[in-house]
C-alpha cells in the first residue's frame, strides 16, 4: 500500500477516537480497512461505528466502551437506521 494511504487511515482512526496504543497493535492493512469502513458511516456516527468495529474485532472490551459512552456528556446518541 501507498504510505500516504496508511498515514491517512491512521489519522482517520485517531480522529474518531481510536487510542494510539491500540493502533500500534493493528497492522497497516487492517487500519486501512477500518478507516474505509468508518468513512462510509454518517459523520455524527463515526466514533460509535469505530468503537463497535474495534469491539467486534476484539481490540476493545465491550464493557469499557459501554461505560465510556454512559459517561460522555453532551454526545449525541447513535442514529437508528
Amino acid at each position: 500500500m501507498d504510505d500516504s494511504v496508511a498515514v491517512d487511515a491512521k489519522r482517520i482512526l485517531l480522529r474518531y477516537g481510536a487510542p494510539i496504543a491500540l493502533l500500534d497493535r493493528i497492522d497497516e492493512k487492517e487500519r486501512i480497512e477500518l478507516a474505509r469502513l468508518v468513512s462510509r458511516t454518517p459523520v455524527p456516527d463515526r466514533g460509535y461505528a469505530l468503537q463497535d468495529l474495534l469491539v467486534e474485532r476484539g481490540y476493545l472490551d465491550e464493557e469499557e466502551v459501554t461505560a465510556a459512552r454512559g459517561k460522555a456528556k453532551g454526545r449525541r446518541k447513535p442514529r437508528k437506521n
